[in-house]
């Protein structure tokens, strides 16, 4: 068992966004490029990897992150993160806790969870933020190694996502549990369903975002459970009359919090192909605050 632990804290120094101080131990690291997108864009990018490419039964791994006043930072990965097969009981686990200041964007964009047979996995995310912070996150995971025939073959995967205000006030409490059961599989309650995604928008700098976001899902999802007048009514319908097929893709946004300053889109879809569509598509109007399109 490996007990991983990182630190890292963004200020502005020299009115630019800076990485004051980064500590990480081994096996965890964290890669920070010198610059992302163009020279005159002020976001710091972080990239976190793990030596081996991946979560070992029983390891666990803990960040802190403080973004400070002003600053703008994007957590990412290089690859999906992978989840190896548990050893008996125990259980990987990885929490995340995050301090975003004012005025301050915080994009935690990582590519997809994919947990291998018999899995077990837990991560936990904290944030905190104030008034005027603004927060991304992109929260998801794969049904499997596909090519090993492995479809929601893990055997617990939960995600908990909780941000707070200033004082400790709950701003947004969420939990995913996914857990073989005696009666019933994960795969069985996922149907044809391969990836499960949940995307989080939150403050003034991602207003417009949001709004273009929620307009575009409510598009998408009219369009594909549009259903056809056959013009007969109800009482004229056959046993010939089409049926409707299960969308390949679903999607949904909801507000949360005083004034609905946060959004949530919840995705199921039936690729992962589909997933990075629509991330890189719906959040394309990051690129003058994050340097670069998400997801390209």
């Amino acid at each position: 068992m490996e007990t991983q632990t990182g630190r890292l804290s963004v200020k502005k120094v020299g009115g630019k966004s800076t990485v004051t101080s980064c500590f990480s131990k081994y096996p965890l690291k964290f890669i920070i490029p010198n610059k992302v997108g163009s020279s005159e864009n002020d976001a710091v990018w972080v990239y976190t990897l793990t030596y081996g490419g991946g979560i070992v039964s029983g390891d666990s791994i803990s960040c802190e992150f403080s973004i400070g006043d002003g600053c703008t930072t994007v957590l990412t990965t290089q690859a999906s993160t992978k989840v190896y097969k548990s050893l008996g009981s125990k259980c990987s686990e990885q929490i995340l806790e995050a301090r975003i200041g004012s005025d301050a964007i915080l994009a935690v964009i990582p590519d997809p969870v994919t947990c291998f047979s018999t899995a077990r996995y837990s991560q936990k995310q904290i944030f905190r933020v104030v008034s005027d912070s603004s927060l991304v996150i992109v929260d998801w995971i794969t049904s499997g190694r596909h090519e090993s025939g492995e479809k929601w073959d893990f055997e617990l995967y939960k995600s908990t996502n909780h941000i707070f205000l200033e004082g400790n006030q709950p701003l947004f409490l969420d939990t995913v549990l996914l857990e073989q059961g005696s009666n019933t599989s994960v795969s069985e309650l996922m149907q044809d369903y391969q990836v499960i995604a949940m995307v989080i928008l939150l403050g003034p700098k991602l207003n417009h975002i949001q709004n273009q976001v929620q307009e575009n899902v409510k598009r998408m999802m009219s369009e594909q459970l549009y259903i056809p007048s056959n013009g007969l009514g109800h009482s004229g319908k056959t046993s010939s009359d089409c049926y409707l097929t299960k969308p390949t893709f679903i999607a949904s946004c909801s507000v949360f919090g005083p004034k609905g300053i946060g959004v949530v889109i919840r995705i199921a879809a039936m690729t992962t192909e589909s997933v990075y569509r629509f991330l890189h598509q719906q959040l394309a109007n990051l690129e003058p605050l994050l340097g670069v399109s998400p997801y390209c």
